[in-house]
């Protein structure tokens, strides 16, 4: 049988940024792309937190992958979960409720992302979740707007000022961002709500064991940030080391050794991430190096080591870059360029060159910092920037369009659009992952 004219089989692995921009970076390739991950979305994580705090809803964040992609002819987008890279026999082996698949490949982009870290202490997500998925925030909507409602009902006050007492853990852009909105929301959303309680006296805290919030930033930036947490009445407590979660509080340890408890009914956790296992699976089956945080180092070209036909992008690999989008954005399409490059007979191994775009945090309303090359910016003119960035990676115009409107409601008014949260969203994630019996989705 003649096999000279079969197009090329393209697999990638996740459905995040990585993922995504390098199945769209083939679009036009002579390439047969098939598109796994465990979840039916492209999920835009940088506004997780929006979702978690009643500004957006899941799908203005979350659109379906298939309707991303399904003008593109050359990509089949499948439902699974991969636990087998065999790189000697060049297959993928995904699982789904149905059962087992195996999908071979003669190229392969691995950009399966990274999970929530813990340090080693897992057992404090079930009481401080993380932000990694779309599971992870409606839970922490639920916890949120729940925790007001039980503070309404308790009678003890001790138990009311638990209830009101928000702890979040890692001051990078995820928990600055977090910490502001859960006191905007308890400041300007909420007062009026309620008979028994006052929002407004609600108490957040935002720690970290390092010596400054936002590190990434810079000393001035962070300045700013802290001031501006200052006045919207977050509490930030730095070189606060984290040693103890359970239901009702959480344990720390100051940088003189004293250990102190703050008793809160509503944590989340913030501070580090994991590569997903996949990176670790292929270092050992490669022999390549992985770091501590589960990354595994690639060549200058973002290909594995003595398999030139395999790529990993974006989190799962240690590049001595950060843990941003456009890491992952930019290292697909380099990715793809290589196949095109290889399948036009070009010369390949042209290494990755990463094009900082600057990094951008929003602290409160109408007040960002952002550090773009040599601009180092804070307040009004910064959180415009964010805003236009984040619209431009928003996917499809009805996401931008509903995004914009209930921004306006929560930024310009006092409202928050998304404040529905059940049961459901509470407990169903730690039931998925008690009957999956694994840590949450990585893909």
């Amino acid at each position: 049988m003649d096999t000279t004219s079969a197009p090329h089989r393209v697999v990638i692995v996740g459905s995040g940024f990585g993922g995504l921009f390098a199945a769209k970076a083939l679009r036009r390739a002579p390439v047969e792309v098939t598109l796994i991950a465990r979840t039916g979305h492209h999920l835009f994580q940088p506004l997780l937190y929006q979702v978690a705090t009643g500004i957006l809803s899941e799908g203005e964040i979350a659109p379906a992958t298939r309707q991303i992609l399904r003008r593109q002819k050359n990509t089949e987008v499948l439902l699974g979960d991969v636990t087998t890279i065999d790189l000697a026999a060049r297959t993928v082996t995904s699982t789904s409720p149905i059962g087992e698949t195996v999908t071979p490949y003669d190229s392969l982009i691995v950009a399966a992302g990274a999970s929530q870290s813990y340090f080693g202490n897992d057992r404090f997500a079930d009481y401080a979740p993380g932000m990694k998925s779309i599971d992870d925030a409606l839970e922490l909507r639920g916890r949120i707007f729940g925790a007001f409602e039980m503070a309404e009902l308790a009678e003890d006050p001790d138990e009311v000022d638990r209830w009101l007492t928000f702890v979040v853990v890692g001051a990078g852009p995820t928990g600055v961002e977090m910490a502001g909105q859960i006191s905007e929301l308890a400041r300007r959303a909420l007062p009026g709500d309620f008979r028994r309680i006052d929002p407004a006296t609600a108490r957040v805290i935002l720690l970290d064991a390092a010596p400054q919030l936002l590190g990434g930033f810079g000393g001035s930036l962070s300045d700013k940030a802290g001031e501006q947490l200052k006045r919207i009445k977050v509490d930030v407590q730095l070189r606060a080391k984290v040693v103890d979660v359970d239901a009702t509080g959480i344990e720390v340890e100051d940088a003189d050794g004293t250990r102190r408890r703050i008793g809160s009914m509503c944590k989340i956790w913030a501070a580090g991430v994991a590569a997903s296992p996949l990176a670790r699976q292929l270092g050992e089956k490669s022999g390549a190096e992985v770091d501590r945080a589960g990354r595994v180092r690639v060549q200058a070209d973002c290909s594995l080591p003595g398999h030139p036909e395999v790529f990993v992008v974006g989190d799962m690999a240690a590049q001595d870059l950060p843990g941003v989008a456009q890491v992952a954005i930019q290292g697909a399409r380099h990715a793809a360029g290589q196949i095109k490059r290889r399948l036009a007979s070009k010369p390949t191994g042209q290494p990755f060159a990463y094009h900082d775009k600057g990094s951008m945090a929003t602290v409160s309303r109408f007040h960002a910092v952002a550090s773009v090359g040599p601009l180092r910016l804070a307040g009004f003119l910064a959180w415009l920037m964010w805003l236009a960035v984040h619209l431009v990676y928003i996917v499809g115009f009805k996401n931008r369009l509903t995004t914009v409107l209930h921004w306006a409601v929560s930024f310009v008014g006092r409202g928050r659009s998304e404040r529905t949260a059940t049961l459901q969203q509470i407990f169903a994630r730690q039931a998925l992952r008690q009957v999956a019996g694994s840590s949450p989705p990585r893909t």
